[in-house]
């Protein structure tokens, strides 16, 4: 009797051990589970980086990246001095100041203007450091990465449109489906503007584009910017198309390419021109030998943004520029696109 009652107890006890384990390996899985979870795995040019949980505090470098981290309501640790569009002096553009008001924020700027500042990024302690657009070499990326991983471009420096800027920095956040979301709130803010101006839509929906970099006081050469750069691929958002000509510029390994005033006959398929410049741009250009032989050029067809402003800095695009500058950008479009012909 006595070693029955001992077998009983001896099996209760192995069911109960066998439970436990049973629980403790489910746990131990589930924890796994939970933690694979939580790692962030970037895919990059310079190969891969993994965060291991959701980062809290953030920095940032190089144009635009911290744009996508305030509007999804994160105020970096530090973030890189704006170098155009604004005074050196306060080195933060009208919407980022204004987000960073709203958040509450304040603004620790990395005086990198000449390069890097790697004590300085260093010195803000960051557990992510946001580079999605920007134009960082593999030195710098392997230099950053000893601070805090890095979120880098995918493919080519500075050929980050942004809305993948949003899905690298999002990401990196670990905030994805907040980053879609923002995307799809930029794009309807978008189409609100045209709708809300059906005069403008209707003059610039199909024109043909080109933005270019065009020096007036030195007009023997220029630059056009390809469909890889931000600023020239925003414009296909606002209804605008690229003419036939881009094509033969087009490079994998750049953003912008270089011609000569004598091959100027070569956009003449533009219907509208882009540029840099003020108010006596568009007639030093129509004054110009070669460069007043291009169609758009003749016909007044030129928007030209004035150089180092608030708006010429938000040609590149980032979620808050966008939202801030949409206006005023399309007016600037619409007054080019009806001398178009």
């Amino acid at each position: 009797m006595k070693n029955k009652f001992f077998l009983i107890a001896i099996l209760a006890m192995c069911i109960v051990f066998s439970a436990c384990s049973s629980n403790s390996v489910k746990n131990e899985e589930n924890t796994s589970k939970e933690h694979a979870l939580d790692k962030i795995v970037l895919d990059h040019a310079f190969g891969q980086t993994i965060l291991d949980k959701k980062p809290e505090r953030v920095a940032t470098i190089a144009w635009g990246n911290h744009d996508v981290a305030l509007a999804l309501g994160i105020v970096p640790v530090g973030l890189s001095k704006a170098n155009y569009g604004v005074s050196a002096d306060k080195g933060v553009l009208p919407w980022t100041e204004e987000k960073i008001k709203e958040l509450n924020g304040k603004a620790n700027l990395f005086d990198d203007l000449d390069g890097l500042n790697f004590e300085a990024i260093s010195n803000s302690k960051p557990d992510v450091i946001l580079a999605g657009y920007s134009g960082i070499t593999k030195e710098d990326y392997d230099t950053l990465s000893k601070i805090a991983p890095v979120a880098a471009y995918k493919s080519k420096p500075w050929q980050t449109l942004w809305r993948d800027m949003i899905k690298i920095d999002s990401k990196a956040l670990g905030m994805e489906k907040e980053g879609d979301e923002l995307i799809k709130n930029t794009e309807a803010r978008i189409s609100k503007e045209l709708e809300k101006h059906p005069e403008i839509k209707g003059k610039i929906k199909g024109k043909k584009v080109l933005f270019t970099m065009i020096n007036a006081a030195d007009t023997s050469k220029f630059w056009i910017y390809t469909s890889k750069d931000p600023r020239a691929n925003y414009l296909t958002d606002l209804g605008l198309v690229f003419p036939e000509s881009l094509k033969e510029f087009e490079s994998e390994d750049s953003f912008a390419k270089e011609i000569s005033a004598e091959e100027a006959n070569k956009i003449n398929d533009a219907d509208v021109i882009i540029t840099y410049g003020d108010d006596k741009t568009l007639e030093a250009l129509q004054k110009d030998p070669l460069l007043g032989k291009i169609n758009a050029i003749k016909n007044g067809a030129v928007a030209v943004i004035p150089d180092n402003t608030p708006l010429a800095a938000s040609c590149t695009p980032t979620p808050l520029s966008i939202n801030y500058t949409i206006e005023e950008y399309l007016n600037l479009l619409g007054n080019a696109c009806k001398n178009a012909k």
